[in-house]
């Protein structure tokens, strides 16, 4: 079990529901028009990839439409399809995700071939239900070469009436021909209000502070807002946000204060959060530079990037001090930002 929830997939949050037991998805408007069109049309694609950031309601969006796909071509009630597709139950669903080891203790480290060639194997059974059937791959990120190669093969020639909804976190590191045979839709992350709306459905019975400052540290991701919520207060997170507002803002020294809250665990929820926080903002600010046009502050926002991305990546693999990792990369950013970045007083 993980929280009130019968576990699904290894990094199921305690007390947030799947995303099939999700009761429906909150933004994302321009992608649920595309796929009701599509369905409505009788021109759903043999895949869809859905990609954007991690958390943003991907997997959430995919079993929400696969529920709408359900009712429009088979013959049930929206009712029966959804308490069968919440219990894992319904015959033309078909979800890939991380599997129980054998052993019966955690969970495999990647998707891999043997679950794949089951699913294509069931596929080519008797239907188990009028209508359309659905393969959701939860992300496709996971899935190892092999799987990879096989879920290539299904996807060059797909069963009839089947659509496969790959979900992806870094579509840039898929196969170039596993993109070119999926339909394409980008996820971007929720706006404040949204992502409010979500906390508050399935966590009603906290004031409304608690889930101002957890949709204020969740950057457009309902994921990381329910992890802030489980971080409780989080007044170190939100002294980094605080900060990453005006980095060049004195005093000096406001930033060793994160890094020794931060170090002290490096293994912990607070301290993975950060540094989710951290890649965000890097990754924000490249993009706001490349809009800018300024060569410049481009040219630094990217160094900044590859600096930070190999400093916590040699921080992991040579197990060093985070705490003077993260005073690196602060160093870094506040170089930036004096030289790029409007710097205000604090009031």
């Amino acid at each position: 079990m993980s929280g009130d929830y019968w576990q699904r997939e290894p990094d199921q949050l305690d007390g947030v529901p799947p995303p099939e037991l999700q009761p429906g998805v909150l933004g994302h408007e321009a992608a649920l028009l595309d796929l009701r069109g599509r369905l409505g049309a009788g021109r759903l694609p043999g895949g869809i990839l859905l990609h954007g950031p991690l958390g943003v309601g991907k997997a959430t969006l995919a079993f929400s439409i696969a529920r709408e796909i359900f009712a429009a071509t088979g013959d049930e009630s929206p009712e029966h399809i959804s308490e069968q597709v919440g219990a894992g139950a319904y015959p033309n669903l078909f979800v890939l995700r991380k599997a129980p080891r054998d052993t019966g203790k955690g969970y495999y480290t990647v998707v891999r071939v043997e679950e794949v060639r089951n699913v294509i194997h069931r596929l080519q059974q008797t239907r188990g239900r009028a209508g359309h059937r659905v393969v959701i791959v939860d992300p496709i990120d996971d899935a190892n070469p092999n799987a990879t190669n096989a879920m290539l093969k299904i996807l060059e020639e797909p069963p009839a009436d089947t659509t496969f909804f790959l979900v992806s976190h870094r579509p840039g590191s898929l196969l170039p021909t596993i993109r070119s045979r999926c339909h394409p839709i980008a996820l971007r992350p929720l706006g404040d209000d949204e992502v409010r709306a979500v906390l508050r459905r399935t966590r009603g019975e906290l004031d409304d502070a608690t889930i101002e400052r957890a949709a204020a540290l969740a950057g457009g991701s309902p994921r990381r807002g329910f992890e802030a919520l489980l971080l409780g207060d989080a007044q170190l997170l939100t002294a980094l946000r605080l900060w990453l507002d005006a980095p060049g803002r004195p005093p000096a020294s406001a930033h060793l204060l994160l890094a020794d809250g931060l170090g002290a665990s490096r293994d912990g929820a607070e301290s993975r959060f950060g540094r989710d926080i951290l890649i965000q903002w890097l990754a924000e600010e490249a993009k706001a530079a490349a809009i800018a046009g300024t060569r410049g502050r481009l040219a630094s926002a990217n160094e900044l990037w590859d600096k930070a991305i190999a400093l916590f990546a040699d921080t992991d693999e040579y197990n060093l001090d985070l705490r003077q990792t993260l005073v690196s990369v602060f160093d870094a950013i506040k170089r930036h930002a004096r030289t790029h970045l409007v710097v205000t007083e604090p009031l």
